[in-house]
């Protein structure tokens, strides 16, 4: 008998300019929460974090070290949308992230998935904040 393939996603390597505004805007404006920040050789470090309440995938803040990753800092999809936060309430989330001082690139928008709306991370990837619709 075969075993069952079982995978995941683990983590998503983020790239980022500093460590530490990346945590900021992360902690304080998205509300995600600081998994791990361990020192490690060469001045690096292993920083891991996650949206409230996340099973599962986390994201790896990675400091662009060469200048090819500092041309990619904020551009890791070539100007399309990079990452999907998806919420239980759209709303909710929607206003404490205006009123901390995301950007939002447009107007919420109800598609037949969900209610939708692209804001951009503190160096602008493109992010979908989305509620996906329950089917009955």
């Amino acid at each position: 008998m075969v075993a069952q393939v079982e995978q995941h996603i683990g983590k998503i390597a983020l790239l980022v300019a500093d460590y530490d505004a990346a945590i900021a805007f992360y902690t304080q404006k998205l509300q995600f929460r600081l998994v791990e920040d361990t020192l490690l050789a060469g001045g690096k470090r292993w920083v891991e974090i996650a949206p409230p309440n996340t099973i599962g995938t986390h994201l790896l803040l990675a400091r662009a070290s060469n200048d090819a990753q500092r041309l990619a800092v904020g551009n890791q999809a070539g100007g399309r949308v990079f990452l999907f936060l998806q919420t239980n309430d759209f709303w909710r989330d929607y206003h404490q992230m205006q009123a901390n001082g995301v950007i939002f690139n447009e107007e919420p928008r109800e598609e037949a998935y969900g209610t939708v709306a692209v804001f951009q991370d503190l160096y602008g990837n493109k992010w979908d904040l989305l509620q996906l619709h329950t089917t009955p």
